[in-house]
């Protein structure tokens, strides 16, 4: 007697690939790739291959999603070392021999032309997490001055390009991991209240601080630059204030339901600089106005809460400081470039997330969405 047994589908093969993937996680991030991809055609259409371009990123960074979501949290741990190390070596290498270009030595040459800061975005919180995983039920005052050490090291490096956008990123995505890890507000309250302290003395002081010749020690003069063109861009329409100022009128000129696509005058007469990159929620403002906005950041908000969820039901301590890191990276990039667009920050090249133009950071959305999806993922699994 011969028995017959039935080739499963296609589909049923396949099936166990997707398990357990978060469906909020990604219905929040196709709201955002959409709001992108739209934004990104009005912008760009006439500005060579922007618009395809940005779409093969995009669907680059969610191939590499999908890859890094297959990869349990455990196994990620152990990239953590390796990887905290390649970049810190990679750093010191592009300070000794790396690529100058617009007075910044970023790059360097390994084959291809890579920028190594880029790589501690994902490695900071890694190495982080995986060192307070380590001393798990035995936290010292000591082990947060090592996680401070660790993480000050690649910050020195990057703010010695000079880079202070990324070198804020690395700092807001390790910090995250050391608040979260159980930082005492005893040390957290006196920073907080020195940068406001300092904040305040450069607004009442503005005049004597940004007069000519004043130098601020601390910050490279482009830096010092960009805060006092904050502080009253008008001094410079023309110049360095011009990106502040084009901003915020094409921000105001949307009102509240936005001009239209692909009606932004702002945009299209190519009075916003940087219109599909650092500069590109000026544009999406304009056409869409506020109601555009408060879509936007509702979609920001919701993969932010969405993200901290995982989190927050994440197994271990390492998935939950590492969860808890990325997103706070999401929030990083959309606070601070919403900021510098809408004047209230100075400008330091920080993209949208999934808005803007650009391959190096989709690459690293990417991986961070894939590192949510895992340890999402491994919980759901390890339920069922």
């Amino acid at each position: 007697m011969s028995a017959v047994f039935n080739q499963p589908s296609f589909a049923r093969r396949i099936a166990p690939i997707f398990q357990g993937f978060d469906g909020f996680l990604a219905f929040a991030v196709f709201l955002l790739a959409c709001a992108g991809l739209l934004t990104m055609y009005s912008s760009g259409y006439d500005h060579g291959s922007r618009f395809l371009d940005h779409g093969r990123n995009m669907l680059l960074a969610g191939f590499i999603m999908f890859v890094v979501a297959q990869v349990p949290p455990q196994r990620l741990m152990h990239f953590a070392v390796p990887l905290y190390t390649v970049g810190v070596a990679l750093l010191i290498a592009v300070a000794i021999f790396g690529i100058t270009k617009k007075g910044a030595r970023r790059w360097i040459n390994v084959g291809m032309v890579i920028q190594p800061s880029e790589i501690l975005k994902i490695a900071m919180p890694l190495m982080l997490a995986w060192w307070f995983q380590r001393r798990e039920g035995q936290l010292r005052p000591l082990d947060f001055v090592v996680a401070t050490v660790l993480l000050a090291v690649p910050i020195g490096l990057i703010m010695k390009q000079p880079d202070l956008g990324t070198a804020l990123l690395v700092l807001a995505a390790g910090m995250s991991v050391i608040f979260f890890a159980g930082l005492s507000w005893k040390l957290i309250v006196p920073p907080v209240l020195i940068g406001v302290v300092a904040v305040t003395l450069i607004v009442g002081f503005e005049s004597r601080l940004c007069a000519d010749g004043v130098d601020w020690r601390v910050l490279h003069d482009y830096q010092k630059q960009r805060v006092c063109t904050l502080l009253d861009p008008t001094k410079d329409p023309l110049g360095k204030g011009f990106h502040i100022i084009q901003g915020m009128i094409a921000i105001g000129s949307g009102g509240v339901g936005g001009k239209g696509f692909m009606q932004g005058t702002q945009t299209h007469l190519e009075f916003i600089p940087e219109r599909t990159t650092d500069f590109i929620f000026a544009a999406y403002s304009e056409e869409f106005g506020l109601a555009g906005n408060l879509f936007l950041i509702s979609a920001f908000i919701f993969l932010i809460f969405r993200g901290l969820a995982i989190a927050m039901d994440a197994p271990t301590l390492f998935s939950r400081l590492l969860a808890g890191a990325v997103t706070m990276i999401f929030f990083t990039y959309a606070f601070v470039n919403m900021g510098m667009v809408s004047g209230i920050l100075p400008v330091v090249g920080v993209p949208l997330p999934f808005i803007s133009y650009g391959g190096t950071a989709m690459v690293t959305l990417g991986l961070a969405l894939g590192i949510l999806m895992s340890i999402s993922r491994a919980k759901k699994l390890a339920q069922s």
